[in-house]
């Protein structure tokens, strides 16, 4: 398989390069630069400016126009640039003129996840799915991923080895494909088989936003040492613990955060992965509530779990709004009479809104000050209980113990 694109060992000077459309206002491109900009970090590049245009609709030559282009090679050529990334993703036709205008090597937003993805895969599993994204992604841009499959010059009696090649090459690449996707067969049986030797328990899949703090709130629920870092994307492999609180066994899956723009073939190559959560009885929701946009990311998240549970699916949600402790807001001047904005309301102002409709079933916490975790526990144990007592109904009187104990010693928390 081909290198990284980024390399590990040095860091690369970046530009950004977005644009402002009737379906996509200034303020929304620049939140979407931003998070290039956290995804370029997590590759390894640095980003030194960014770029944006306002036009109807991306240039179908360049993405951007001409004036837009030549800003962009000059700033290039006087700041060593080494590396342009555009936000959305490119055509062959367009990453191959950009490429010759620039003179830079071309990245587009899908490009740059992959490579990202192909760091952090440690599993056999999630290499596997990396492996067949990064082919199903390449394959149609042949003629400009790999140089020996350029084209001879057009015209007649022109045609010859050169497409020969290419085809040989694509046939090449569907075989691998193929190979890709019966491998991850055999890895979703095997999956599977080990799903139902788990029995009847409870399981729990944490879900959300890329950088929410899954893997930190993994760690702390079930006392485990999952890989966590203020990184996008930095756990891609599933990890399953068996996890128990007040003696109510059940499993905890930490699963793969989702992002905006997630390439559709990029989520039908982690499959295993949505399984967990398709198997789920309850999923817990992670949110971080200090940003600026996590009511976006959660329309996001939302939008992505009912493609994969399907629009109806009648499982049982927590919302953990995380990162308290970060959450920071400007109180309005008293004399200020203009609407109340995220921005500057609190907290509690905040809980007292859509909030408030969600009755028991989200908790504010912080996962990694510890706020609020016995509440959280208390609530899965109460969600965990409810599914536990339709498979095993004889358990009852077992609660019933646990439940006159809590309420005998009101200091023993969950």
């Amino acid at each position: 398989m081909k290198e990284n694109i980024i390399s590990k060992e040095t860091s690369e000077k970046t530009v950004l390069v977005g644009l402002i459309t009737p379906q996509q206002n200034e303020a929304k491109a620049n939140e979407y630069l931003d998070e290039l900009e956290f995804l370029a970090d997590t590759a390894g590049a640095v980003t030194e400016k960014k770029f944006l245009q306002r036009v109807d609709y991306p240039n179908p030559r360049t993405f951007v126009g001409k004036g837009k282009l030549d800003e962009i090679r000059e700033y290039v050529e006087n700041n060593d640039i080494g590396l342009v990334i555009f936000d959305d993703d490119l055509s062959t036709k367009q990453v191959a003129n950009l490429e010759r205008e620039l003179q830079v090597k071309i990245l587009d937003r899908t490009s740059l996840i992959l490579d990202i993805f192909a760091k952090r895969a440690q599993t056999a599993n999630a290499k596997t799915q990396v492996e067949l994204a990064q082919y199903q992604y390449l394959l149609p841009r042949l003629t400009r991923m790999w140089t020996h499959l350029e084209r001879q010059r057009g015209g007649i009696g022109m045609r010859g080895p050169g497409e020969t090649q290419i085809e040989t090459d694509r046939r090449i690449i569907l075989d691998k494909i193929s190979r890709l996707k019966a491998e991850l067969e055999s890895i979703d049986k095997q999956k599977s088989i080990q799903r139902k030797n788990r029995g009847k328990l409870t399981r729990i899949a944490l879900v959300g936003y890329t950088n929410v703090g899954k893997s930190t709130l993994m760690n702390l629920l079930s006392k485990s040492d999952v890989f966590a870092e203020n990184k996008l994307f930095a756990t891609l492999d599933t990890t399953v613990r068996k996890v128990i609180i007040d003696n109510l066994p059940f499993l905890l899956t930490d699963t793969v955060g989702f992002i905006r723009k997630l390439p559709t073939h990029l989520v039908n190559s982690f499959k295993s992965t949505l399984d967990e959560v398709r198997d789920a009885d309850i999923l817990v929701h992670v949110v971080d509530i200090s940003h600026p946009q996590f009511e976006e990311q959660i329309e996001i998240v939302e939008k992505t779990l009912n493609e994969i549970c399907g629009e109806n699916n009648d499982k049982k949600h927590i919302v953990v709004f995380n990162k308290i402790d970060a959450f920071t807001y400007k109180p309005k001047d008293a004399d200020d009479l203009t609407p109340a904005t995220k921005e500057n309301i609190s907290l509690d102002e905040l809980k007292a809104t859509w909030m408030a409709k969600m009755n028991d079933n989200c908790v504010f916490i912080s996962a990694k000050k510890q706020i609020n975790i016995d509440e959280l526990k208390a609530l899965i144990y109460e969600k965990a209980k409810e599914v536990h007592m339709t498979r095993f109904p004889y358990n009852d009187f077992l609660f019933q113990k646990y439940d006159e104990e809590d309420n005998a010693t009101p200091d023993n928390t969950k």
